[in-house]
Parts: structure tokens; C-alpha cells; sequence
């Protein structure tokens, strides 16, 4: 099997989706006027966290001037100084910013990843461009199956997308657990390997931070508790 390494290189070089593929080299070329002077990523952004993470953070997709931008899942917006902030408050990562690659950011025992590499128009990709994306996420999750202990999903997308691959190593009950802000589900292996703690979080969109439907406290809150299921506290 290859490595997270060659995942990641992979990813960055995927062009399956033809509407993806032409608004993310848009939004490249076009820019925000703020970041005018910038060079763009403006390719599929590919996980970010140590091979080896007990947590993994599953989000929607990369943002157009966010990751799109930056190059690395949550860096650059407003929904990663949310997500940044909460996980140094609680010992998961070594700073409370993400502003570029080589800001010295670093994750402890955690990886983050999505559900669909590009940014999508209006962060709505559609049903076929998450399938496309499916085997990607399938690979990563394969990868980090010796020391995955517990999963934090950010938002219902991520939840719809997420639950049937992880169904191929451990025992997703029938119906699927409904997504909702705090849950959680504890899932045996399939294999001889260990269960998994599966979270359900709202996700750090502006849509919820700005409307105080999410708080930092309430995204601490359930990093904390997947922090002590996967034996990091």
C-alpha cells in the first residue's frame, strides 16, 4: 500500500471533475482583490496531519480563497481560524492560526481531510463529484486505519459522505446514525482491529459561527471528547 505522502501527491494532480477542475483554476486566476499579489494553489488540496493521527477532522471541501488559495485544508479563512483556535485550546495543534504552508503550523496526532479535494461553486459539490472523490478519502482512511481511534465530521455533507466508507472497517448500524451537533457513536472493527468513536459537529462555516448557532466553546467541546476516545488526553 502507499503511503500518506504519495496519497497527498496524488490528489494534487486529480482532475475527474471537469466543473471542479474549471472553477478552482477560475477562482485562481480571477483572485479576491485582497489577495491580489498572491499566488493561488488552484488545485485539489489534500490532507493535512501526521501519518500516524489517533483523530481525523473531516470537513466539506476546500474554500475558493481559503485552501484553494493556500494549499492546505482550512488555511486562509474564517472557518479555519473557528477550527485552528479550538484545537490549540485544546492541545491539538501547535498555534491558533493557519495563515500559509510554512507558517510553522503543526498538528498533534490529528489529520484533517474532506470529503471533496477542490472547492466546488458555492461550496455545494454535487452528488457525483463527492462519489468521484470517494476513492481518495477510501485510500486515506486505509492508511490511517492502524492508529485511527475516533473521528470528529464537521457538518451534515461530511457525514453522508464519511459513513458509508468507513462501514468497510467497522460495523455502521443500520439506518445510519442521524447526523446532529455532539453525537456519538461508538463502532466495532470489522477486523481485529480497534472500534471507532465517530462525533458529529456542526461545521465552522460563517453561516454558523457569525449566527451563534456554533460556538468555540461547542467546537472544544467535542474535540475534547474525541481527544480522550482516541487516548490523547
Amino acid at each position: 500500500m502507499s503511503s500518506l505522502a504519495d496519497l497527498d501527491r496524488d490528489v494534487t494532480a486529480c482532475r475527474a471533475c471537469p466543473r471542479l477542475v474549471a472553477w478552482r483554476e477560475e477562482v485562481a486566476r480571477v483572485k479576491r482583490a485582497a489577495f491580489r499579489d498572491q499566488t493561488y494553489w488552484g488545485r485539489p488540496v489534500p490532507g493535512f496531519g501526521p501519518p500516524d493521527a489517533a483523530i481525523g477532522i473531516v470537513g466539506l471541501a476546500p474554500a475558493a480563497h481559503g485552501a484553494n488559495r493556500t494549499g492546505r485544508m482550512f488555511t486562509g479563512d474564517k472557518s479555519g481560524e473557528v477550527l485552528y483556535a479550538a484545537m490549540h485550546a485544546v492541545g491539538l495543534a501547535s498555534q491558533p492560526t493557519a495563515t500559509h504552508i510554512g507558517d510553522g503550523l503543526e498538528l498533534y496526532g490529528t489529520r484533517i481531510t474532506a470529503p471533496v479535494k477542490c472547492a466546488p461553486p458555492a461550496n455545494k459539490p454535487t452528488t457525483e463529484e463527492r462519489d468521484n472523490c470517494r476513492s481518495w478519502l477510501v485510500r486515506e482512511l486505509a492508511l490511517l486505519r492502524p492508529t485511527l481511534r475516533s473521528v470528529v465530521i464537521l457538518g451534515a455533507f461530511g457525514w453522508q459522505a464519511l459513513l458509508p466508507i468507513l462501514h468497510t472497517a467497522w460495523v455502521v448500524p443500520v439506518p445510519r446514525p442521524r447526523f446532529g451537533h455532539g453525537v456519538r457513536y461508538d463502532l466495532a472493527a470489522r477486523d481485529d482491529g480497534p472500534p471507532l468513536s465517530v462525533f458529529g459537529c456542526y461545521h465552522v462555516s460563517q453561516q454558523n459561527t457569525f449566527t451563534g448557532r456554533l460556538t468555540p466553546a461547542m467546537v472544544e467541546d467535542v474535540l475534547t471528547a474525541a481527544k480522550t476516545a482516541a487516548g490523547l488526553a
